[in-house]
Order: C-alpha cells, then structure tokens, then sequence
C-alpha cells in the first residue's frame, strides 16, 4: 500500500468511519422507529507542530495518528505514533531528540499520556537518554500501578522496558544554541538569585530576537489529542521543557490534569506554554470538568485562560497593562469531535499561534482564539 494518503483517500477513510446501520422495517406492519447513535468522525488536535514536523517521513504527526484511528487501531497508540515523529525529529529543538538542553546542557524530557475507556494513566519527568519520553510513558500506564516516574528512577525503568539509553539527546544545533545561552548569560559572575533568574531570562529573549529561539517555541512541547469512530478519547503530552531550565525543574507537561487530562465519557485538553501558570490552575482538568457541564471547547479554554489571568498576580509576570507578561495555549476536543485551541495572546512575536487538525478534511492548521488579542510590543 501506497505510505501516502490523498486528500480523496482521507475523506474516503474518514466516511467509512461514520456509516451508520440501518434497522429494516419488521414483516407485518411498521416497525417503531429505532434511533442507533452514530459513529463519531475521528478526529486529531494538536499543537501546530503536530502539522510541521515530518522526520523525513511522508506524513506529519496529525496524520499519521488520523491514518492509524481510521484503520481501527487503539486511540492512545495511533496518537504517540504519531507525536513519535516529531520526538525523533532533530530539527524541532523543543521536543525529543535535540530538544534545547537544561542550564547544565542536559536534556531532560518529560511526558504523559491517557487512555479515556481504560481509564489509565503514565508519566515521566526528568527522563534523560531516551529519545521518545512518550513511549517511555505509555510502558509506566501498561506495565505498572504507578502514573509518574522521574529522573534516575524513570531512566532505569525504561531500561527494564529495552530502550536504547544514549548518553546524549543533543544534537549539534541544540548544543550550539545552549552554549551560546551559556556565553550570552556568563555564569562565571554568580549573581544573586533573583538577578541569577533576570539574567538567564533576558539571555534567552535576546537569543529570541536574534533569530536563534523561536518566539512562540521558548517552552517547546506537543500536545496531541484524539477521538476514535466510537468515541474514544485519549491523550499524549511531550516535551524537553523551558529552554535553559534549572536541572531537575518540571513544568506541567508530565502532570495529569495540568498538560493534558482525558475523560472518556466527556472528552480532552492540553496545553502549551508557560507551565508554571497553567500548573497552578491544573487548567486541563478544568478545561474537561466544563465540557461536562455543558461548555463548548472553546467556551470551556477560554474560562481556564480567564482564571490563568485572574490569579496571576506577581509583578514580574504581568505586563505593563496589568495583563500576563507570557503566552498559553490550550488545545480541547469533546466527545462528539467539537475541538478548539485558544491562546493567551494571538501571537508571541512575529509567529501567530495555529493549532493542527486532521479529520475527514485532512490535516490542516488554524489560527487559535485569543483572550487578550495582541501582546504589547516588548
């Protein structure tokens, strides 16, 4: 078979998951009507990487997951199939291999994942070595009691599991970029902790100004999230974290109900961005719990994006109208396949915030609701 799929071929694939059966009428008289619920079209949310990276390969993320559900294989698979092609490619520097190292030059990378109908969970954090921290995530959900494993402990259990350890995940771009962090900084001068932390932030936004961070890729993730023919809802988040982070630190990528949260019986949400803010709020199982009293996607994020706002407080992250001084993105799809993405800012730099979908359509990227509209000019 042919490993590319045409727009025809997608839209074919997308209606044979929809065919409905049909009930004939009984052989004496009319049959009462009977009401048998329809198939859910198949559908794949992501972060708007999911819809650019490629690994060489013929399809992208989105893609490659949507192909998978609509040949009938299991939801949560067809979705870390999918963010594998973007882990394993070098030329994102925010996911995986080659993603952007800790202060230290280590990377470091955290995931989590879902499965809505076996209502289970897995995580890693602080994984080093491993080149796809999803797969090691989904080995803690079949293999253990556990939800999150880290540092040492989830390295020499994906041994356990015979995963290649390597005992570096950068790649030249990415050690570059980090020593050029490094230099830009100049940590031989320890400055005192709260001018420690100014200095290696304005290092990285002069790093973004001069071309070689993306502006809306600083804290680098994906988030994928997918509903099956028969209304499976699963989950995957992955990440190598805030560029440059202090060795050891976790954002909310690996932790259930702040990077993604998944109820089979209401639907999903993720997010990228400034973890820190969205942890505080763990917005994902917010995001869900509102779907379920009745909010759409976009009704639902955009209340964790207002409550993001109402307790941000500190003065060194708002901005000079009172407002978040940081991006945050959230992703969501509901049962039925009503998905939507929504973002603190409509754009962080130069880049518009997009999030990717593939459904019957084919894969496509769309611009994200902002709360706020544009950022300030820095």
């Amino acid at each position: 078979m042919n490993d590319k799929m045409s727009r025809r071929e997608f839209v074919k694939a997308g209606t044979a998951a929809s065919v409905v059966a049909t009930v004939p009428a009984a052989a004496f008289g009319q049959a009462p009507t009977v009401l048998v619920r329809k198939a859910t079209p198949p559908v794949v949310i992501s972060s708007g990487n999911g819809n650019e990276y490629r690994n060489g390969g013929p399809r992208t993320c989105v893609e490659e997951a949507y192909q998978r559900i609509v040949k009938g294989e299991d939801v949560l698979d067809s979705l870390i199939a999918g963010v594998n092609i973007v882990e394993l490619d070098p030329d994102e520097m925010y996911v995986g291999y080659g993603g952007l190292p800790n202060a230290e030059g280590v990377v470091q990378l955290d995931s989590c994942c879902m499965h809505g109908p076996l209502k289970r969970a897995g995580g890693v954090a602080c994984l080093e070595g491993v080149r796809t921290p999803s797969r090691v995530a989904k080995a803690v959900l079949d293999h253990t009691d556990h939800h999150l494993l880290v540092g040492a402990g989830a390295q020499a259990f994906a041994r356990q599991m015979g995963f290649t350890i390597e005992a570096d995940l950068n790649t030249e771009k990415s050690r570059a970029r980090w020593l050029e962090w490094k230099r830009r900084l100049d940590p031989g001068h320890w400055l005192d902790p709260a001018k420690r932390s100014d200095a290696a932030e304005a290092a990285r936004r002069t790093m973004v100004a001069d071309g070689l961070l993306g502006s809306s890729h600083r804290w680098g993730t994906i988030n994928c999230d997918g509903v099956g023919p028969k209304g499976e809802v699963c989950g995957v988040t992955t990440t190598s974290g805030l560029s440059f982070k202090i060795p050891g630190r976790v954002g909310d990528s690996p932790i259930l109900g702040a990077g993604l949260w998944v109820d089979d019986a209401v639907g999903a949400a993720g997010s990228t961005g400034r973890g820190e803010a969205n942890l505080y709020n763990l917005s994902s199982h917010f995001i869900v719990e509102e779907m379920r009293r009745g909010r759409s996607p976009k009704d639902a994020a955009m209340e964790a994006l207002r409550r993001v706002k109402a307790n941000t407080v500190e003065k060194r992250l708002l901005d000079a109208r009172g407002n978040p001084n940081f991006q945050l993105i959230f992703y969501a799809v509901n049962k039925r396949g009503e998905y939507a993405g929504v973002s603190m800012y409509a754009r962080e730099g130069q880049q518009p915030e997009r999030f990717a979908v593939c459904s019957e359509k084919g894969p496509e990227l769309i611009a994200c609701e902002p709360l706020l509209g544009e950022a300030p000019a820095a």
